[in-house]
């Protein structure tokens, strides 16, 4: 069951995994197959975001300094702060990241509203493992249902391994790829609503 309420996303997926049980009791199981998405949470998600940073330099990951993941450094003509969401699932945040309907520096000739731009996209080790991209996809493909746009688009490193299989596993492509004036590659990878 997939239902939207206005200002706040709520995608529900659940299977019960008690298949002798019609109506069974794994009722926090429900709980953490249900996503609310919450728009205009600027001060959660950036503190989501360098949680999982740290989290990820702790273990020798390429990520994001702490020093971009800043308010001043974050909001831009295109990631303003009603952008910023954050995944909540039982009452905890589980997500964060940055949903814009254009950007400027890796789709600089697509017009505005044609795609909804995932940014940031970062997940509380906590709630890793459980489905969270293909869970969040499916609440921005609603939104975008909504808005008549055709797309969600987003970048990563294209040496990221594994941040690669996820996206390909949840559905995007890889559509093209730019090199960057630091020696890296950028994948630009896109999925049809």
């Amino acid at each position: 069951m997939w239902r939207l309420r206005p200002g706040r996303y709520l995608v529900e997926k659940f299977i019960c995994k008690c298949l002798w049980l019609p109506d069974c009791c794994c009722e926090r199981a429900k709980e953490m197959e249900q996503i609310e998405i919450l728009f205009g949470e600027v001060e959660k998600a950036v503190s989501v975001m360098r949680e999982v940073a740290a989290w990820g330099r702790g273990r020798g990951y390429r990520v994001w300094p702490d020093e971009w993941l800043t308010e001043e450094e974050l909001i831009t003509p295109n990631a303003r702060p009603e952008n910023f969401c954050v995944g909540m699932m039982a009452g905890e945040i589980v997500c964060a990241f940055i949903l814009q309907w254009a950007d400027s520096d890796y789709w600089p000739d697509a017009p505005q509203y044609e795609a909804a731009y995932l940014h940031k996209f970062c997940v509380r080790r906590k709630f890793a493992g459980m489905g969270m991209t293909g869970l969040v996809t499916e609440a921005i493909r609603a939104e975008c249902r909504k808005r008549g746009i055709r797309y969600i688009r987003l970048d990563t490193g294209l040496d990221e391994e594994a941040v690669k299989s996820i996206y390909l596993s949840a559905g995007y492509k890889i559509v093209d790829v730019v090199d960057c004036r630091n020696g890296r590659a950028m994948a630009l990878y896109e999925l049809e609503v």
